[in-house]
C-alpha cells in the first residue's frame, strides 16, 4: 500500500501547482484591464471621435456678445472774444453698450470639406484602435507561449542534468571497479558542467520572458497553464491561400486606414482649392449704445449678407493646392504599400502555419524514434556493446526533440493568429479554440 500512497501524494502535488494556474483567456482580460498600449489607443479613440462634432461646428451659427461700461468726465473748454480759454463746467459720462451678432456660413466649401475630413479623421481613429486590439491578441499570445516555451526549456534542461548526474555517477562506479575507463567519466562530467550552463541560461531567460507578460498585463506574471500533451492542431480554414491574400488586401486595417487616408487626401485638395472661392455669411447684428450727460442713446439693428471674393493673396493658395496634390500621391503609395505589406503578411502566415502543422508531425515521430533510441542505448550500456557518451547523447536528442516539438507547435498557433491578423478578421473570440488546448 505504500507505493500507490507515494503516487497519489505526488501526483496531487502536481496537479495542485496548476490549481491556480491562469490560462491565456484570463491573463488577455488582465491585459485588456492594465496594458499601457490599449490604454494609450483607447485614449486616441476618444479624442478621434471628436473630430465630426469640430468639423461640424465651421457649418453652424456662430453667435458672439460683447459690451462695454465706461465712465469718464468731459471738462468743456471755449474762447471768448479776445481768445482768451476759460474753462467750463466738468460733465460727468456713463456710457453703456452691448452688441449680438450672429454669422450663419451660407457658402464656406473650405468648410464643408473640413467637414467631411473630420468624418474620415473619425474612421480613421476606429480603424487603428481595432489595429491596436488586434495586435494585443497576438501580444499576450505570444508572451504566453514564449513563457511556456522558456519552462518546456528550463524543463528538459533541468531533466537532462538529472540523466547526466545520473551518468557520471555511474561512469564513477564502474570506473572504482573498473568495468570502464577514466574516459567515460570525463565525458559524463563535461556533459554535466555543460548542462549546468545551460540551465543558468534557461532561467535567465525564463524571467525575461516572465518579465515581458508582466510589462502587457501591468501584474506580476502568475503561473500559467501549459499546453495539454498531444494536441491536434487544426488547419487553416478555407485551406488556399488566394482567399487570405485577398482578404488581407481589403480588409486588413493597415490597408483600411491607408484608404482612409488617401480620401482624407482628396478633401484636403479641394479644402485649399476653396482658398479660390468666394465665402457668403448670413449676418445679423443687435446692438444698444446709452451714454448720460445728455448724450442720449441708440439701437443699432441689422441683418444681411455679407460675400468676399479673393483676388491675389501672394501665390499662397496655388502653392498649398500642389503640395495637396503630392501628398494625395503620397496617400496613394502608402495605400500600395499597405496592400503589398499585407498581402506578403498573410502569405507567410499562411506558409507558417501548414509548415509548421508538417513539422509538428515530423517531431512527433521524432519524438518516438528518441524515446525508442534512449531505451536501446541504456540497454546496450548495461550489457556492454554501448557507451556511455552513446547514453548522453541518445538523452539530449530526446529532450532536445520534446523542445523542438513544444516549440512548433507554439509557432504554429501563433502563425494561425497572425493569418487572422493580416485577413482583418482577428477577434477576441479566436482565442478560444487556443485556449481550449490548455491543461487548465
Amino acid at each position: 500500500m505504500r507505493k500507490p500512497l507515494i503516487a497519489v501524494l505526488m501526483t496531487s502535488a502536481f496537479f495542485s501547482s496548476y490549481a491556480h494556474a491562469a490560462d491565456l483567456i484570463q491573463v488577455y482580460q488582465q491585459a485588456l484591464a492594465n496594458d499601457a498600449q490599449y490604454a494609450s489607443a483607447r485614449a486616441a479613440l476618444s479624442a478621434g471621435m471628436e473630430r465630426v462634432p469640430q468639423g461640424l461646428s465651421g457649418l453652424l451659427p456662430q453667435v458672439n456678445a460683447s459690451g462695454s461700461n465706461t465712465r469718464g468726465n468731459i471738462e468743456q473748454i471755449a474762447f471768448d472774444q479776445t481768445g482768451n480759454k476759460f474753462t467750463g463746467p466738468t460733465v460727468n459720462v456713463h456710457t453703456n453698450a452691448y452688441n449680438l451678432t450672429l454669422a450663419q456660413p451660407l457658402f464656406r466649401w473650405d468648410r464643408w470639406e473640413t467637414y467631411q475630413q473630420s468624418k474620415l479623421a473619425q474612421a480613421i481613429a476606429e480603424a487603428q484602435f481595432a489595429q491596436v486590439q488586434q495586435d494585443l491578441i497576438t501580444r499576450v499570445a505570444q508572451a504566453y507561449f514564449d513563457v511556456l516555451s522558456a519552462q518546456d526549456n528550463l524543463g528538459a534542461t533541468q531533466a537532462q542534468k538529472v540523466a547526466t548526474t545520473e551518468q557520471l555517477a555511474s561512469a564513477k562506479r564502474n570506473f572504482e571497479v573498473g568495468t570502464q575507463t577514466i574516459t567515460d567519466t570525463h565525458e559524463a562530467q563535461a556533459a554535466y558542467d555543460l548542462v549546468v550552463a545551460q540551465e543558468f541560461a534557461a532561467i535567465n531567460d525564463l524571467a525575461n520572458k516572465r518579465s515581458a507578460l508582466q510589462t502587457i498585463i501591468g501584474a506580476t506574471a502568475p503561473a500559467l497553464a501549459p499546453m495539454r500533451t498531444g494536441v491536434l492542431l487544426s488547419a487553416p480554414e478555407p485551406a488556399a491561400i488566394e482567399p487570405w491574400v485577398s482578404s488581407a488586401e481589403e480588409q486588413n486595417f493597415g490597408v483600411v486606414t491607408a484608404q482612409f487616408n488617401v480620401e482624407s487626401a482628396k478633401r484636403d485638395i479641394g479644402r485649399n482649392r476653396a482658398g479660390h472661392l468666394p465665402t457668403v455669411d448670413l449676418i445679423a447684428n443687435a446692438g444698444h449704445t446709452y451714454t448720460t450727460g445728455g448724450v442720449g442713446g441708440s439701437n443699432n439693428n441689422a441683418i444681411g449678407v455679407q460675400w468676399s471674393i479673393p483676388i491675389f493673396s501672394g501665390f499662397a493658395v496655388t502653392s498649398k493646392v500642389r503640395e495637396s496634390i503630392a501628398l494625395e500621391d503620397k496617400a496613394r503609395n502608402d495605400l500600395e504599400t499597405a496592400r503589398r505589406t499585407a498581402a506578403q503578411n498573410a502569405r507567410q502566415a499562411y506558409l507558417g502555419v501548414n509548415s509548421g502543422l508538417a513539422q509538428v508531425k515530423a517531431l512527433e515521430a521524432a519524438e518516438v524514434s528518441s524515446k525508442s533510441a534512449l531505451e536501446s542505448n541504456q540497454l546496450g550500456y548495461q550489457v556492454g556493446v554501448r557507451i556511455n557518451i552513446d547514453v548522453l547523447n541518445a538523452q539530449k536528442q530526446l529532450f532536445s526533440t520534446q523542445k523542438d516539438l513544444s516549440k512548433a507547435r507554439y509557432d504554429t498557433i501563433m502563425n494561425g493568429l497572425r493569418l487572422k491578423s493580416a485577413a482583418g478578421t482577428l477577434k477576441e473570440t479566436d482565442l478560444m479554440p487556443v485556449n481550449a488546448l490548455l491543461d487548465r
